[in-house]
């Protein structure tokens, strides 16, 4: 199944691009940071569709109004996911708001399931539960970070389900423009997303905040590499979206989390306690049954 291989690629690709955006907020901001992660990525996205492009024999891309509205809802969701997200990390705390995003994975199966009519075998279910216990297990916030969380909270599962649409919103950009050749499809999505969010968090900073630009363009040499590998990591999640149900891929996507772990600790000094880890074991169980479903 080239969809897992594709999903199994992004996972690494994305822990390094956020572990190289992690050191970036700094003078810029998390908008900056996320600025970052689109403006930078964009020219590595263009010369990886164009490789793909140039590999890719018979392709006939459809540009319709499904698929112009498809990824502009995508990639509109996407930016204001994380900008609740973000909110919800600042007046709740890191650990609440990331529980409650993961409501990404079960959102974005329901929504492909309802709305999109994608066919989800019963095994896939099984592991999409699975992963998602996992994920709560794993992010589930102490006692004195759960009080007066409850902003962040609805702002968390606002994330989630923001994100959710997104996903699915990628899935049928891709099936719109190309449904034969699901990396060209994928590929040339990204560009067409990362253009229409480099040019909103453009104009957004521009008139809030000037500063976050001119730090954002200091810090272009480390940028590249946050930017290269955000390209290639968005590059193998849209392909693998053109190519299989938004929450099975996402579900998948959760390899991401011992990858993560381990970079964390290695980078970071960061531990996981045992309820961490059997989180983590869970979802891991979540993923493969998703994988073999």
């Amino acid at each position: 199944m080239l969809w897992i291989l594709m999903t199994a690629a992004a996972a690494p690709l994305q822990v390094a691009r956020n572990a190289l955006q992690r050191g970036l907020v700094g003078d810029a901001g998390p908008w900056g940071a996320t600025l970052v992660r689109f403006l930078f990525g964009l020219p590595f996205s263009l010369a990886i569709f164009g490789a793909v492009a140039l590999a890719t024999t018979g392709a006939a891309p459809h540009l319709s109004a499904r698929y112009v509205v498809a990824v502009s809802l995508g990639a509109i969701a996407q930016v204001a996911a994380t900008a609740a997200l973000l909110v919800a990390m600042r007046r709740s705390g890191f650990a609440v708001a990331t529980m409650m995003q993961q409501a990404s994975l079960p959102f974005s199966a329901v929504v492909g399931w309802l709305v999109l009519r994608d066919h989800i075998s019963a095994q896939a279910w099984a592991g999409i539960i699975t992963t998602t216990a996992g994920l709560a297990v794993l992010s589930w916030p102490r006692r004195d970070q759960i009080a007066g969380a409850a902003l962040g909270t609805v702002l968390g599962l606002a994330s989630g389900m923001a994100f959710a649409v997104a996903l699915n919103a990628y899935r049928q950009a891709g099936v719109a423009l190309e449904p034969h050749h699901p990396i060209y499809s994928g590929t040339a999505s990204v560009c067409v997303a990362q253009a229409i969010q480099t040019t909103i968090l453009l104009v957004a900073l521009a008139i809030w905040r000037p500063a976050a630009l001119l730090a954002v363009a200091r810090s272009w040499r480390p940028s590249m590499g946050a930017g290269f590998f955000g390209a290639a990591a968005s590059a193998c999640w849209f392909a693998a979206l053109a190519m299989a149900p938004a929450g099975p891929v996402r579900a998948v996507g959760v390899i991401e989390v011992p990858i993560a772990a381990a970079a964390g600790r290695r980078l970071f000094k960061e531990r996981l306690s045992i309820r961490q880890l059997a989180g983590g074991v869970l979802a891991a169980l979540g993923v493969v049954a998703t994988a073999l479903g």
